[in-house]
């Protein structure tokens, strides 16, 4: 059996086998999109983990005595659960092509010991019923293929975190339906990073895109730990009509004395800065308008834009979602009597020229 795959062997029909966000990953790749390279532990390495070890059973039982309504026993319970997979060994065969994908990726790069990001995605994960997104964990700045390999147990861990076993008993997700995936890709060395929405989440305008941003990596625009730069942007003229440029105070880079990334003061010059120019807010625009058009449904997508490279080449895709809140309503005009469709065909027409 085939526990590891390429990125580039995947697609959007891939998600029982590797989940949402991995899935997503490998069919933009095939669809052209520009998405850091790597590759995807599937759930059955999840689940020969899961035999190999003899928690399946063990799991099991802790969660059969859990009292949901107590907060005590779902703390107890969900640490316990992680203790034991954080301590235990991902089986040979398993760990075996994590390794020989893991350098293949470094020879790809050219680099020994290549950063990578370790990201965890459950198969219940980025449905457009459900918002599992943030639920389990992410690992960046990972170096080296024994890192790698403990990230893979602490990323499956976290498909018992309290929260996430709170959310699938309340929304009637069986535990042990939900396998977990992880992807392993190579790290972008981002200059700015954040999320692009392809319609307003203010009001459902899907003329319009929102993108937010700070400088480094994502995660304090996705932790919600800082105000982002936030830029309204015309969908068809790709015109910026809206720019709010917010006071930075934190960052999140790389350890520079080891390994892994943590959070920093932001510098004092950089704080009031903008992080992302109008050049690179319309590459992001270009793309997610790609991206959007390629599933014919708004997106949540995550950018990050690369330092050391040149425009537009630098500006990655890390990661793509369906937009969960005004998606599942019917379309909204945001002017009297018109349909969202017939308000994009407006726009569109005002650009025609007639001789």
């Amino acid at each position: 059996m085939q526990y590891v795959y390429d990125l580039l062997d995947l697609d959007r029909h891939a998600g029982a086998r590797v989940g949402g966000k991995n899935a997503n990953l490998g069919e933009l790749l095939r669809s052209g999109i520009r998405v850091p390279p790597g590759f995807a532990l599937t759930v059955d390495g999840y689940q020969r983990f899961l035999e190999a070890t003899g928690l399946r059973r063990e799991i099991h039982r802790l969660l059969g005595g859990l009292v949901e309504e107590k907060v005590e026993s779902l703390d107890r319970v969900s640490a316990e659960i992680r203790r034991h997979i954080r301590e235990a060994k991902v089986p040979e065969e398993v760990a075996a092509e994590i390794r020989t994908h893991y350098e293949a990726l470094c020879a790809y790069s050219e680099r020994d010991d290549v950063p990578v990001a370790v990201r965890s995605s459950a198969t219940a994960e980025d449905l457009p019923n459900a918002s599992f997104a943030g639920q389990q964990d992410t690992y960046l700045w990972v170096q080296g293929a024994d890192e790698v390999l403990e990230s893979v147990l602490l990323c499956w861990a976290s498909l018992y975190n309290a929260r996430a076993i709170s959310y699938r008993h309340a929304n009637g997700f069986l535990h042990e339906q939900v396998g977990m995936s992880v992807g392993v890709q190579k790290m972008v060395n981002s200059k700015c990073s954040g999320v692009v929405f392809t319609l307003n989440p203010q009001n459902g305008d899907v003329s319009q895109m929102l993108i937010e941003g700070n400088w480094g990596l994502g995660e304090t625009v996705a932790s919600g730990e800082v105000t982002p730069d936030q830029f309204r942007v015309d969908k068809i003229s790709l015109e910026v009509n809206e720019r709010h440029i917010s006071h930075k105070h934190i960052i999140c880079s790389p350890d520079p004395v080891g390994r892994g990334a943590e959070i920093l003061p932001m510098p004092a010059e950089k704080q009031d800065e903008r992080c992302v120019t109008d050049e690179e807010l319309r590459e992001i625009v270009r793309i997610a308008r790609l991206i959007e058009n390629h599933y014919g449904t708004p997106q949540d997508i995550e950018w990050a834009i690369d330092d050391d490279l040149s425009f537009p080449e630098n500006v990655f895709i890390v990661q793509a979602r369906p937009e969960t809140v005004w998606s599942q309503k019917k379309p909204v005009s945001v002017l009297a009597g018109k349909s969202a469709s017939e308000l994009l065909l407006q726009r569109a027409l005002k650009t025609i020229k007639v001789d």
